[in-house]
């Protein structure tokens, strides 16, 4: 059994992965996303039974897992699910689709009609943008004064990234928010984010305690899982003032090092052992 780790970076997670597939005894390879080329239609890389795939670019893992896909070679995770997690609307498309509680979100082509959806669901709502990750680019509108500073900007700023606003009510949250981890059908840690700032990733100093994995946790986060596509996620979740738990945001390629400073789980160990599930079941 061969198996292809794509990752341009070797973060303290990578090392982690790795580590666990030479434990055991699984032979692997590393290849650089920066460095594929590759024909539409031609074979993929080498004689892989699957493909992790670690990039850091979303760029570079939609196209690397559309070509491994079409070359046969399964991609942990898979193609639909890196092109749903690697947009935030359509993340909250598939997660509304199924049904599954989160924030209410509304989409705008212009600063005109962006202002508009802002003071239909009402003061403060948070702006994102459409990709990207670690808490980058986040901005809560207070007023409609910074409201339309805020869409003047990136009117002037321009392009795809700008032209398009992504626009989300505001969730008062007990100073956290839930990350959980599910590898397949298995909810592996739950951890809380906490922060005196309202945006609580762990990338922008938010603190990793442990948090009880509950039946609604574990249910909504495989029901997110699902809805993107499946494979190995990270789910974000808000727990609301009034008691409901929301599903904030998917993420295809989860980093976990905070994480595994808190929980008891061998995340990595379970990454690998579902990357090699996949592989058998290949063959």
């Amino acid at each position: 059994m061969r198996i292809a780790v794509f990752y341009s970076r070797k973060r303290v997670e990578e090392k982690l992965i790795t580590a666990a597939l030479d434990a055991r005894g699984v032979e692997w390879d590393r290849v650089d996303p920066r460095a594929v080329r590759f024909e539409v239609g031609a074979p993929g890389p080498g004689d892989y039974d699957a493909a992790l795939i670690r990039c850091l670019s979303h760029t570079e893992a939609y196209y690397v897992t559309r070509w491994l896909e079409g070359a046969g070679i399964p991609c942990i995770s898979p193609h639909k699910t890196v092109a749903t997690c690697g947009d935030k609307y359509l993340t909250s498309a598939a997660l509304v689709e199924a049904g599954i509680p989160s924030p209410r979100t509304l989409m705008a082509l212009s600063p005109e009609a962006a202002l508009e959806a802002i003071e239909t669901l009402g003061y403060p709502v948070v702006l994102k943008p459409l990709f990207g990750s670690w808490g980058r680019l986040l901005a809560r509108v207070n007023d409609r004064d910074a409201a339309e500073a805020l869409l003047e900007h990136k009117a002037t700023l321009g392009g795809y990234q700008h032209n398009v606003v992504y626009i989300q009510e505001y969730i008062e949250k007990p100073g956290r928010d839930i990350r959980t981890m599910v590898v397949g059908d298995e909810v592996i840690y739950a951890i809380y984010r906490q922060s005196e700032h309202w945006i609580t990733n762990t990338a922008r100093g938010g603190a990793p305690t442990v948090c009880p994995l509950t039946d609604e946790i574990v249910h909504w986060s495989r029901e997110a899982t699902k809805a993107v596509g499946g494979g190995m996620v990270s789910v974000d979740l808000f727990e609301t003032l009034d008691g409901r738990i929301l599903v904030n945001e998917v993420n295809h390629a989860p980093e976990f090092h905070g994480a595994s400073e808190v929980v008891d789980v061998d995340i990595a160990g379970k990454m690998v052992d579902y990357v090699l599930q996949v592989a058998r079941e290949r063959e």
